[in-house]
């Protein structure tokens, strides 16, 4: 059996499981590396990331380079003496980085490769309306997401699942799977797949501020989709207009209805406690929204304090 000494690179929330998985299976982590603490909110104070949060609290050797080329982060690597890498929900990283160890640097990735590789792969999976999903684990290498898979796990995509209910389901699976991929390495036993490269797959590109704007031209159930595949987080919006107000609003959550209408797209129908969105072959019923400085509420909340004009309708 080898003696491990592993780096974990990590940053957001979905990184602190695996590295909990590996400190309570007692596995020697020597060091951690994430991102540099960022300013936020009002006061723009520095902000820890996640996985710095939780390495403080277990007394983990932290490091946050803003460079992983620099020659002096690379020498405090070195100096560490990993024979395993491991990473996830990190950056792109340098040859000098994932080529050092002797046992090699692997990736948890939130897909089944080769579909989805890039930045969104849980939102794009639901936005896409895909009924399945999984993680994986991969050596890195030259490119995003092509190097050789060791492991995979399936599991469906639940019909009202969101990129929150997803995030969390796949973060565990992903902790149990790179638990058995470090067993594998740990035992010699590893068997990898070649991923194809000749063939064009679904890809999970980052997804920027245009992308999560609603087209109300397309099927409830395409938006229904586009919706849930954005919520909680980077979430998707619309512009009201309502009389002379333009209303950017976020949208946290609806349901679709299959129904013929005559109705432009766009047009907005509601009561007292309900508002409906016409789109093509049905309807959009709004459940959850958040209006321009306004907190999250629910439907019922929002039209208790909005007069929706008689010529409202969303752009």
């Amino acid at each position: 059996m080898r003696n491990l000494r592993i780096v974990f690179m990590g940053t957001p929330e979905f990184a602190v499981a695996t590295l909990d998985g590996l400190v309570q299976k007692g596995y020697k982590v020597v060091g951690v590396i994430t991102a540099p603490d960022k300013p936020s909110g009002r006061g723009r104070k520095l902000h820890e990331s996640a996985v710095k949060r939780y390495s403080k609290e277990a007394g983990l050797y932290i490091m946050q380079p803003t460079n992983l080329k620099d020659e002096n982060f690379l020498n405090e690597l070195r100096s560490l003496e990993a024979n395993l890498q491991i990473v996830v929900a990190f950056r792109m990283l340098p040859k000098q980085v994932w080529s050092m160890p002797k046992y090699g640097t692997f990736n948890l990735h939130a897909s089944l490769l080769p579909d989805y590789r890039g930045a969104a792969p849980i939102n794009w999976a639901i936005i896409n309306g895909e009924r399945e999903t999984g993680v994986t684990t991969f050596y890195i290498n030259e490119k995003i997401d092509t190097g050789e898979i060791i492991l995979q796990v399936k599991t469906p995509i639940d019909p009202e699942a969101t990129a929150g209910n997803l995030h969390d389901k796949l973060m565990n699976l992903g902790s149990d799977l790179v638990l058995k991929t470090v067993s594998l390495i740990e035992n010699n036993q590893v068997v990898t797949q070649k991923q194809p490269l000749d063939t064009i797959y679904k890809s999970a590109d980052k997804i920027h501020r245009e992308t999560c704007k609603i087209n109300w031209q397309k099927s409830p159930e395409e938006i229904y989709n586009h919706i849930r595949g954005l919520s909680p987080y980077p979430t998707a919006w619309a512009v009201l207009k309502n009389g002379e107000d333009l209303l950017t609003i976020k949208i946290y959550s609806a349901r679709w209805h299959k129904e013929k209408h005559d109705l432009k797209p766009g047009t907005i129908q509601h009561t007292k406690k309900q508002l409906k969105i016409a789109v093509p072959g049905g309807f959009i019923e709004l459940l959850e929204l958040q209006l321009p400085g306004k907190r999250k509420m629910a439907i019922g909340d929002v039209l208790n304090g909005l007069k929706i004009h008689d010529s409202a309708h969303m752009t």
